[in-house]
């Protein structure tokens, strides 16, 4: 494969006219590149704290077949990859100067490109994160559903959709995400530009909590879904889930997608028992960063400032 198919840019307008459709065509598999892509088209640089993001596009007989975006702190995000083109854009971006702190992407792909990455740069790499992608068939209200209903979250109970959020995040282990909200950042989380529902007992009292994403390219991502401990084991976040699912799918949602992590059994018996089917399974694995050779002592003077992560292009500092 010629390096040369693999097209970089850090122009966000660019990317979309040539990989828009390309991303459109598989919704549920390129829920998060949808999302965060989005977010980035309609929030601009800010989406990142004002620093650029090099999205990159796989073209192979006039069309795109992959695409990759590599977010200003390091985490690359990929579509399906086949072997030989995982362990090519590796060499490449190894080759470019790239730092990545971490990749995701579906369990083979991470899997081959961290192994190259390993290879190419000498980076220690360990998995982070696991998780099941679900995608909503017939959806199914549980039975019996519990008493209650469903209702949206509104603007003056943020604090404790926030409190919430972060509950869940201490469950998760989303360490970035706690430290996030616990700075007074809750615009930079992942949650901030999310609709909310509880579900909210026969009393008014609030008792799960559910959230989902804008739709893009007719899908919708229900996330997080969050049940209080002291709720837990009365058929909420079922009935919550049922709740966020059938109103994206009222709105016109054709995909309407979930995650859940492989280690909680009752999460992902839940989520088929109300109509959602396994897609495919996503790694994401951490990189730590290469640690040069000993020996003789590097002049700051002399040092060579990194490619340029498109042009490739190299200066001094």
């Amino acid at each position: 494969m010629r390096l040369d198919e693999w097209k970089l840019t850090e122009d966000l307008t660019d990317f979309l006219a040539h990989a828009g459709d390309f991303l459109r065509s598989r919704p549920a598999l390129h829920n998060t590149p949808l999302t965060d892509i989005e977010k980035l088209r309609t929030r601009g640089a800010k989406a990142h704290g004002g620093q650029a993001t090099v999205f990159g596009r796989l073209e192979a007989d006039g069309e795109i077949r992959a695409i990759f975006y590599r977010a200003p702190n390091g985490r690359l995000n990929l579509t399906p990859l086949s072997v030989a083109q995982a362990v090519t854009l590796a060499r490449h971006l190894a080759g470019l100067g790239h730092c990545l702190s971490s990749a995701i992407a579906d369990h083979d792909t991470a899997t081959v490109f961290a192994e190259a990455w390993r290879q190419h740069t000498g980076a220690a790499t360990a998995p982070f994160w696991r998780a099941h992608l679900y995608r909503l068939g017939a959806l199914t209200a549980p039975e019996p559903q519990p008493q209650g209903r469903g209702r949206c979250v509104g603007e003056d109970e943020l604090d404790n959709v926030v409190r919430w959020c972060r509950e869940f995040c201490v469950d998760a282990e989303e360490s970035v995400s706690i430290a996030a909200i616990d700075a007074g950042s809750w615009a930079d989380t992942r949650f901030a530009d999310k609709d909310f529902t509880f579900w909210e007992a026969s009393d008014g009292v609030p008792v799960s909590m559910a959230g989902s994403t804008s739709a893009v390219g007719g899908m919708v991502r229900v996330d997080p879904v969050y049940t209080p401990a002291q709720f837990r084991g009365r058929g909420y976040a079922g009935a919550v889930t049922v709740e966020v699912s059938r109103a994206a799918l009222a709105a016109g949602a054709t995909d309407v997608v979930l995650f859940a992590d492989p280690a909680n059994p009752t999460s992902n018996a839940l989520y088929q028992r109300i109509g959602y089917v396994h897609v495919v399974d996503f790694t994401g694995y951490r990189f730590s960063t290469p640690v040069p050779e000993t020996g003789t002592a590097v002049d700051p003077r002399s040092r060579k400032r990194p490619p340029h992560p498109v042009t490739g292009r190299q200066g001094r500092g």
